[in-house]
């Protein structure tokens, strides 16, 4: 049944975004109910074929000639952790849609259309076996982000403003996917050298035997392309202007779904394609990793700007992440893959709070929101919930995976561990720098704030479980992606 539900994972979020698109003249609601169908057909559908017992190798597996004179192929494969991304993907797109209900009021149904399209572009990453196609998918998302951010971004007054920061993202994924482009043309073209048969496929190009040097580059050509997106530091330089200004479903996908992408394409390719380059290449890799730790930490703790706070935080997080995947050992890897999970939750709350206050006070900025405790009754605890998740609190799924991720990559670089720890302290003083200068002290204004709504409360539940069960009760999610990481280990 997995074989022929997917290609529905990436169709079903097309159909009805272009459906969304033009029910708009009929009804004002109708494009959110439609998005809203989509991204929950998928994670349902996902669901309904999830298998009882995990196979060692896919799960499924589909495949169909695309253009066949150069041998690429529609070719669809999942296993443990593509399952987990793809759940994910629609989850945090359940959110999105949820986030954006009453915050996006012109041009409804476009909205929702590019919205269901960076979807489908972010499964189609997940699910990609043909080198060809993982990159028509990676450059698609581009396309969809950008026109959200610049039709329906935030116009702010530290920035240039919202089209600025949307053609930053543009030139920076424009320029990263070209490396990868001539990375995975190089790649073919050695294997048709050697065998005299063109093609792309993934498990077909994976048993190519490529001189060292060769395999440096072309592993470097992948990295630098992943490291742009995640974002390590110094390629970093997107990440905070597109979230100041993108909507708050946009921020969600960016920071708990293309962030991801860049892990997980390393872990799929970097790793199992380049073994001994990304062996010779782990020192640096993980120097990057702490230096985003500690620079997107201290940068977080600088930030009036809510939302660059908490993209900051992304950086430092997603900088645990790329010293996990370098440490090459299962209880690292384990730990990646609960924080790629976890810190999207967590992080993905705090934006949707982001929404939420933004909703009620016009503004981003925490000089302006001092004192909400005794404003709203039911935001700040939650808020006081999301920041203690990021910064590490033991029974929540942040303090999982960055507990693994520390034990593990200690028993191959201590010294990095131990500095990577000072990311911890900081997150613990950028979290509490939050909470201090929005819900507590005394109240700025005397403005009569709205109530939370049974929408907004029933979206902050939801990512609040899903901490709580990954926090109490991970190994669910070890059993899942188990197989996979003892192969790519």
């Amino acid at each position: 049944m997995l074989n022929m539900i997917l290609p529905w994972l990436i169709l079903i979020p097309v159909v009805t975004g272009f459906c969304a698109w033009f029910s708009a003249r009929f009804h004002a609601h109708a494009p959110r109910w439609l998005s809203l169908l989509g991204m929950g057909s998928v994670g349902g559908l996902l669901l309904m074929a999830w298998p009882t017992v995990y196979p060692q190798g896919w799960w499924g597996e589909y495949s169909a000639q695309w253009i066949p004179i150069l041998d690429i192929h529609f070719h669809l494969a999942i296993d443990g952790l593509s399952a987990v991304m793809v759940l994910l993907a629609a989850l945090l797109g359940l959110v999105a849609v949820m986030a954006s209900w009453r915050e996006v009021q012109k041009n409804v149904g476009l909205f929702h259309l590019h919205l269901s399209l960076l979807l489908a572009g972010v499964i189609g990453i997940f699910l990609a076996m043909d080198l060809f196609l993982f990159f028509v998918f990676w450059e698609i998302i581009l396309l969809p982000m950008y026109f959200l951010m610049t039709l329906w971004g935030h116009e702010t007054q530290l920035g240039r403003g919202k089209s600025h920061a949307a053609i930053k993202f543009f030139i920076y994924g424009q320029v990263s996917g070209l490396l990868m482009l001539i990375a995975i043309l190089t790649y073919v073209f050695f294997h048709y050298a050697m065998t005299h048969h063109l093609t792309f496929d993934y498990d077909v190009l994976k048993q190519t035997t490529v001189p060292p040097q060769l395999a440096y580059a072309l592993m470097l050509g992948f990295f630098i392309a992943f490291a742009v997106k995640l974002p390590a530091v110094p390629f970093h330089g997107w990440l905070a202007d597109a979230h100041e200004h993108a909507p708050t479903g946009a921020s969600i996908d960016i920071t708990g779904l293309l962030l991801k992408t860049s892990a997980y394409g390393i872990l799929r390719f970097c790793l199992p394609l380049f073994p001994e380059a990304s062996k010779a290449f782990a020192p640096i890799a993980m120097t990057l990793g702490l230096v985003s730790i500690i620079y997107g930490g201290v940068l977080a703790f600088g930030q009036t700007h809510i939302k660059r706070l908490v993209a900051y935080t992304s950086i430092s997080h997603m900088g645990f992440i790329l010293l996990g995947i370098y440490a090459f050992n299962v209880i690292a890897l384990q730990g990646v893959v609960v924080l790629m999970v976890a810190g999207a939750l967590s992080t993905a709350g705090l934006f949707v709070m982001c929404g939420q206050l933004y909703e009620r006070l016009g503004t981003f900025e925490m000089n302006a929101m001092g004192g909400l405790w005794s404003r709203l009754l039911f935001l700040p605890p939650l808020m006081l919930f999301f920041a203690a998740a990021t910064l590490g609190l033991p029974g929540l799924g942040n303090f999982i995976g960055e507990f693994l991720i520390l034990l593990g990559a200690f028993k191959v670089a201590p010294l990095f561990t131990v500095a990577s720890t000072v990311g911890m302290v900081l997150a613990a003083i950028y979290s509490l720098a939050l909470l201090h200068r929005t819900i507590y002290g005394p109240a700025l204004s005397e403005i009569t704030l709205a109530k939370p709504r049974l929408r907004e409360k029933f979206i902050l539940f939801l990512l609040a479980i899903g901490l709580l069960i990954i926090g109490l009760y991970p190994q669910p999610l070890f059993d899942v992606v188990a197989a996979t990481i003892h192969r790519i280990v």
